[in-house]
């Protein structure tokens, strides 16, 4: 076929530019809005600077020294790691309040079983992360398959799981030296190395590690993008074909093995292991560390390098508030801001059209 035909010179002249979303317009702010709202750890990397500096200007040299920043790697590292956790739960719109108890189960069973009954610390770390895996499960079944609130189900499993940590090892705590005389594996996360003039711990090296995995995880698998679809809108998912029943079942599974992980993470770093650490806040530092970093309470949004920057802006304040030598109570008082503000700032990016 060749030359025009007819019905088509009535085109000659027209416009035939594409349709396009018109960006000449378009205000600075809804520009930086929709920036952060494609990129979710932006947010918390920019506010994670600017703390950074501040403490840098406030304090001086002291605080960029090597020593201060890995030394605030070394404590952040078991609510990093906790946070991870949560991250997977509150990106499917739920959210566990037993992470903390579970993580502390799981390291006087890994305890118990090395020291006390004499069994190889590779079995008594699996055993720990066995149990982990089964609280996770336990929570995972309510929630999914029960249709039971995901507060209600882990406030209650939480009860549950510290109530059987202090019967089971009758609240007595595993010294350090028996930890390393008898199973010095448990200490593995202690071990420390320079890198330069920096000392780090193998426990912030596993933080880092976990964190890269499940941010290729969460972006490249369809497991991970099915998590992000289920936390979005879960009926829109099931329709799609998604089983938004296992997606939640191993989400819930796989945030108590890494509490298991953790548990080892906590030994090394606390050299005993004591049960009573169930009481110590750290459902609240992860969910803390999780919202500051940008995961959208409601789910479906939010990215797994933020909560790791959220737990690293908890460590900048609460060193930095340190070396100024401020009140201890500055630091809830800042804590409470930066949660809020997050929340604030979700609901205002959550609102762009660009």
């Amino acid at each position: 076929m060749t030359g025009t035909q007819e019905f088509e010179r009535v085109l000659d002249g027209s416009d035939k530019s594409v349709a396009s979303f018109e960006h000449e317009n378009v205000s600075l702010i809804k520009r930086a809005q929709h920036f952060l709202h494609s990129t979710p750890a932006a947010v918390p990397l920019i506010v994670l600077v600017l703390a950074i500096i501040i403490f840098g200007i406030t304090i001086g040299g002291r605080f960029f020294s090597s020593y201060t920043l890995t030394l605030i790697l070394q404590q952040i590292a078991i609510v990093g790691i906790l946070g991870a956790a949560q991250t997977l739960v509150i990106l499917t719109a739920g959210i566990d309040l037993s992470i903390g108890v579970i993580m502390v189960i799981s390291a006087v069973i890994m305890g118990n079983v090395a020291i006390t009954y004499g069994i190889p610390t590779p079995i008594a770390v699996a055993a720990g992360m066995l149990v982990g895996g089964l609280c996770g499960l336990l929570n995972g079944f309510l929630v999914a398959y029960m249709k039971l609130p995901p507060f209600i189900v882990t406030l209650g499993t939480w009860n549950i799981v510290m109530a059987t940590n202090f019967i089971y090892s009758a609240n007595e705590t595993i010294r350090d030296t028996d930890v390393d005389e008898k199973a010095p594996l448990l200490h593995l996360f202690a071990v420390s190395f320079k890198l330069g003039s920096a000392v780090l711990t193998v426990g912030v090296i596993a933080m880092v590690l976990l964190v890269v995995v499940l941010w290729y995880v969460l972006n490249h698998t369809a497991w991970g993008r099915h998590v992000y679809a289920v936390g979005d809108d879960p009926e829109a998912a099931k329709l799609s074909g998604i089983q938004t029943k296992k997606v939640l079942l191993t989400v819930y599974a796989i945030s108590g093995v890494i509490a298991g992980l953790a548990a080892w993470v906590s030994i090394g770093r606390n050299g005993s292991i004591s049960p009573s650490s169930a009481v110590t806040d750290f459902n609240l530092q992860a969910i803390t560390a999780t919202v500051i970093g940008g995961i959208s309470l409601f789910g479906g949004r939010g990215s797994i390098l933020g909560t790791l920057f959220g737990a690293m802006i908890v460590g900048v304040v609460s060193m930095g508030l340190n070396m100024l030598g401020a009140d201890p109570q500055w630091k809830v008082l800042l804590t409470g801001v930066l949660i809020i503000a997050a929340v604030a700032i979700d609901q205002w990016i959550r609102k762009v059209s660009v």
